[in-house]
């Protein structure tokens, strides 16, 4: 897990990671805006292997909305294209932000910020934005199970800064958010802080710093910093235990696994971590046709 900080891309932490590391083989699960801040979830070598089964569909951001401005990006890295009057902002209270705030949480339909890296016709969006066309994203189902103001909301200069913290489903786009509770108050909104906390299980608390000093600057890899950065590595059976259900073996149904062969039933939902008695990572496995069977082989994984 990567502490992600400001003005680089999730690229930019793999080429980082690789040099540290020393390893062509990292993936990531999901990326983050070169604004935005926190958990990026990698993987490593072998463990490449689990990122296609993992189902992080539900995270965590922390962010600063600013109302009566709007740029268009969404965000605060954009061209200012609008900017409400100072007598509209300060007509907006406390309790009109709150019930816009309840307008965008639960399922909604959200359109996507128009920079984002959905692509259109084998092109990202930002790249089309960025050539000078129009982009008009449809509309899309997510989820915003948690959308609250955290702290003072401050006004100053025209405009509202509210810190807000949202729990919400993978696709969600939180700069549209910020857009649409402008849009819902009349009076514009963008992104000025982006920082995600949780990936599924995965916290940011974790998180290790690959740059060194909290910045994207590439400095020198010493030893002792590739060592703490190799340490911080979670282990691939620990990662399964936090990302997956879990169940034991005995020796049988761990060669039977190995082999391709089906074991009795586990009775669980969906994709789980198969363990040997001695607690070692046997196989990802899903109950099918009344039967356990390996999903992705552990012990005999190149």
């Amino acid at each position: 897990m990567v502490d992600k900080p400001s003005g680089c891309t999730s690229h930019d932490v793999v080429g980082r990671l690789r040099y540290v590391l020393r390893t062509r083989r990292i993936g990531h699960a999901g990326t983050l805006d070169p604004m935005a801040t926190g958990l990026l979830v990698l993987a490593v070598d072998r463990s490449t292997k689990l990122l296609g089964h993992l189902a992080l569909t539900d995270k965590t951001y922390s962010a600063t909305i600013r109302l009566g401005r709007q740029t268009e990006t969404d965000d605060d890295e954009g061209t200012l294209i609008a900017a409400a009057a100072d007598r509209d902002v300060d007509a907006v209270d406390v309790e009109q932000i709150r019930a816009g705030i309840a307008v965008l949480t639960g399922p909604i339909m959200q359109v996507p910020s128009s920079v984002s890296a959905i692509k259109i016709g084998g092109r990202r969006a930002y790249d089309l934005v960025r050539s000078g066309e129009t982009v008009q994203l449809p509309a899309r189902p997510v989820t915003v199970s948690r959308f609250e103001i955290v702290g003072d909301i401050r006004r100053r200069d025209g405009v509202i800064d509210v810190d807000v913290e949202v729990d919400c489903t993978t696709g969600t786009y939180i700069r549209s958010l910020a857009r649409d509770l402008g849009a819902t108050l009349g009076i514009g909104g963008h992104l000025t802080r982006l920082r995600r906390t949780r990936v599924g299980p995965f916290e940011c608390a974790g998180a290790v710093d690959v740059f060194g000093d909290g910045t994207a600057e590439r400095g020198p890899v010493t030893e002792e910093f590739g060592a703490s950065v190799a340490a911080a590595i979670i282990p691939a059976p620990d990662a399964v235990r936090l990302a997956f259900p879990s169940r034991t073996v005995d020796e049988a149904q761990r060669l039977d696994l190995r082999h391709g062969r089906p074991i009795a039933a586990a009775g669980l939902f969906g994709t789980y971590g198969a363990f040997g008695p001695d607690g070692d990572l046997v196989a990802l496995a899903a109950d099918r046709d009344g039967s356990g069977r390996s999903v992705l082989g552990w012990q005999t994984a190149g």
